[in-house]
């Protein structure tokens, strides 16, 4: 076996794109017994392939004389939707206190990626030997938990009789946060928005994660400050405040507000009958959930894959290396890179790896009618392809078979889609969200349909990737991509969010291939949530905040 050792520190890969951090615990079950006298003593490494080799990211600790360990270290990794993150586990025996892997006893190695871990969860494999047959009855069990702290707290305040400061008028009030930093000063964390000409101000409700504001910990003292006048010359001046705790704050309720005494400590000093210099007001304070991406998968969310592809006859007669259709000697072509490039991400998410694969634009046999919705393995009661490889195989077989002709309409296949989406809205749960990949190679023809289509699809779990191949002018596609302005319908009617991302191969020629996929599925995480969110929706197996 050739291990790589592992690079110092272990650093991230691509954090640019990091979503978050995942937790990995291990379990093993009848490990081999590799000692005479007494049972194993295993431990396991993990490692992750970058550029083609096995590198060492950590090792948990040893269990002695234990055939069915659960290990107390556990492995963190930054997590990458859009990248395929190949992992290896494997469990030796320690003999001797070498850091060299190869002066242990091999105990066996599993190998998958992170995203069909966290789609499941947890899982079971067993263990296999390097020439890849079961390492006796062994057994791994790894589960995953997203590392993050997803509580935000809401909080609606107001105050009352707050010190009178401007000499010709009233108090212009704000409220500031803070929290102890590590070096003992306190911490801005929130300033709220400045309310004009008051002494009786009513701040609007504001959102903060609750590690911003107390590290997470309920307990935790944080000071509120309650300044006025955000003057011109940058001087804000003190009016007073209070020091209390998250715990302290969550007392207060829409029936019954929580109020809390504004002091001065200079006039407290200065003044014997002094009082305060105001009350501030919690009329409300709600702890809940802010879901991230991850907390859906784990919940168990389903990304339903489906491959649209442009059959019309402005990509060429695929018999000639200049049609985009022609697979060269590589066995490839810009169809083919595109299906891979997303495919091999989104299979992971799917725990039956079943893909619908339809085809537009063409006549098909016998009659040689055109066709904009059609199986490309020619059998629509099941147009489900096992795999990205069976897209693959389905799509090189049906290429002689079929006559390319148009025109290029997306419709048909935007609402074959859209309506499996509408059905799993029956269910009212978080667990199915739809994923079309259009591959194209030109102008649309039918684009007051489509734009109606897209639009209808906004309310739906549903997104759609575009990638257009050759070429084209592709300005029509860069319309549908929201990104800079909401799309409408050719009714006027706009869509309720951005589903469409679109992104041109041509710009992808020449990195490695894994860019692609980060182009195009760098939205989609984000989409997931926010439909999730609109429909007030949490992952299936949540925990209350």
């Amino acid at each position: 076996m050739a291990y790589t050792a592992p690079p110092s520190p272990p650093g991230p890969v691509g954090s640019q794109y990091c979503v978050c951090k995942v937790e990995l615990s291990i379990c093993g079950q009848n490990l081999l017994d590799r000692d005479v006298t007494s049972k194993s003593d295993p431990f396991c490494v993990l490692f992750m392939e970058v550029n083609g080799k096995w590198v060492e990211l950590d090792r948990t600790e040893t269990a002695v004389n234990n055939l069915n360990p659960a290990f107390a270290k556990k492995f963190i990794i930054d997590y990458h939707f859009e990248e395929v993150q190949k992992l290896k586990f494997a469990l030796f025996d320690q003999d001797k206190s070498s850091t060299q892997l190869y002066e242990h006893d091999f105990l066996g190695e599993f190998s998958c990626t992170l995203g069909t871990i966290v789609s499941s969860k947890k899982i079971t494999r067993t263990l296999l030997l390097g020439n890849g047959k079961p390492a006796g009855k062994g057994m791994i069990t790894i589960a995953a938990q997203e590392l993050s702290d997803n509580r935000v707290i809401t909080l609606s305040m107001a105050g009352r009789k707050l010190d009178k400061k401007d000499l010709f008028g009233k108090s212009d009030p704000f409220l500031e946060f803070y929290k102890p930093g590590d070096d003992g000063k306190w911490m801005l964390v929130h300033r709220t928005e400045v309310i004009k000409y008051t002494l009786d101000p009513v701040w609007k409700p504001f959102t903060v994660p609750l590690v911003s504001l107390c590290d997470g910990e309920m307990e935790k003292m944080i000071k509120v400050v309650v300044c006025y006048d955000y003057d011109s010359d940058g001087g804000h001046d003190f009016i007073g405040e209070f020091q209390t705790s998250v715990a302290r704050l969550c007392e207060a309720q829409d029936t019954s507000p929580l109020e809390l005494e504004c002091i001065n400590p200079k006039k407290q000093k200065k003044k014997k009958n002094y009082k305060n210099s105001g009350i501030i007001i919690v009329k409300s304070c709600k702890i809940t959930r802010d879901f991230s991406f991850l907390d859906y998968i784990l919940g168990g969310c389903q990304l339903m894959f489906t491959v649209g592809i442009d059959f019309t006859a402005s990509n060429g007669n695929p018999q000639e290396p200049s049609s985009l259709h022609y697979i060269n000697p590589l066995g490839t072509n810009e169809y083919l890179s595109a299906i891979w490039a997303v495919g091999q991400i989104i299979q992971d998410y799917d725990s039956d790896k079943m893909f619908p694969a339809l085809g537009f634009g063409a006549q098909l046999p016998p009659d040689w009618k055109v066709s904009h919705e059609f199986a490309i393995n020619f059998n629509p009661r099941n147009p489900f392809c096992s795999g990205v490889e069976g897209i693959v195989q389905a799509y090189s077989a049906c290429l002689p078979h079929i006559r390319f002709y148009g025109p290029t309409n997306f419709s048909p296949i935007i609402n074959h889609v859209a309506r499996f989406a509408a059905q799993a809205t029956q269910q009212e749960t978080a667990s199915q969200y739809f994923i079309l990949l259009i591959i194209t190679d030109g102008v649309i023809s039918d684009m007051d349909e489509t734009r109606h289509a897209v639009v209808q699809a906004s309310k739906l779990p549903m997104s759609i990737i575009i990638v257009g191949v050759g070429n084209a002018d592709f300005a029509a596609m860069e319309f549908l991509d929201g990104d800079s302005r909401v799309l409408r319908s050719h009714t006027g009617e706009e869509a309720v969010r951005d589903i469409v991302q679109f992104v041109p191969f041509r710009n992808f020629r020449n990195v490695p291939k894994e860019t692609l996929a980060k182009a195009v599925l760098a939205e989609l995480p984000q989409q997931v949530v926010q439909y999730f969110k609109h429909q007030n929706l949490p992952p299936i197996n949540s925990e209350p905040a």
